[in-house]
């Protein structure tokens, strides 16, 4: 089997690697939801040696996955079959991190309600949730390109589409993330992080990027 190719991951993995170094400084074991081809996963690993790489994605994905991990460093780790809204997520307290890439807007909103649920549920104390991709803030596009992006979504599929900031915040405070950094990126799009507090009295230290 040939290794399946993204071009967008090809183009954006350099700028999201700088933002996750800095992010993921302290961590040691990260979920990856949505691992898609598999390159982010061996590009990431292999610049942040200090931590275990967990890929997960739907099992139709695992072959490219396991393609990509075949040369890649070794604390990239062999895919979870995971379903946000189907599957049992791994045990509380088995990861210190989690990061998603533009799995937000694919996914139906009663699973992005799924997706922060159970992150609450799986991260522990002083853990690091970060999401990339496109958002809108104040119910408005950023762009005109995300504009007629969301209308693609909606064409492929009614239940898709660019999610409002606020809204997807909401989620992550009602799980018990505190918003971290709100970090602009190329191409329109974003990379939010939030940061589960080891004292539920924290407060807010968001910073916008």
């Amino acid at each position: 089997m040939d290794k399946p190719f993204s071009q967008a991951c090809e183009n954006n993995k350099t700028p999201i690697l700088a933002v996750l170094q800095d992010e993921f400084s302290a961590s040691r074991k990260v979920l990856e939801i949505g691992s898609g081809t598999g390159q982010h996963a061996v590009y990431f690993a292999a610049h942040m040696p200090w931590l275990e790489w967990q890929t997960s994605d739907l099992p139709m994905h695992h072959d490219g996955i396991l393609c990509w991990l075949a040369d890649g460093p070794a604390n990239a780790v062999a895919p979870l079959s995971l379903d946000v809204s189907a599957d049992v997520w791994p045990a509380p307290g088995s990861f210190d991190g989690l990061f998603s890439a533009n799995t937000l807007h694919i996914m139906g909103w009663p699973a992005v309600e799924d997706f922060f649920r159970s992150a609450g549920l799986c991260l522990g104390p002083e853990a690091i949730l970060c999401v990339y991709g496109p958002f809108n803030y104040g119910g408005r596009y950023t762009s005109d390109s995300n504009a007629r992006f969301d209308q693609w979504l909606a064409g492929r599929d009614p239940a898709s589409a660019i999610r409002d900031f606020e809204a997807v915040n909401e989620l992550a405070q009602a799980s018990g993330f505190h918003l971290r950094a709100d970090h602009t990126m190329p191409a329109n799009n974003r990379l939010l992080s939030w940061v589960k507090p080891a004292d539920k009295n924290d407060g807010n230290s968001y910073v916008g990027k």
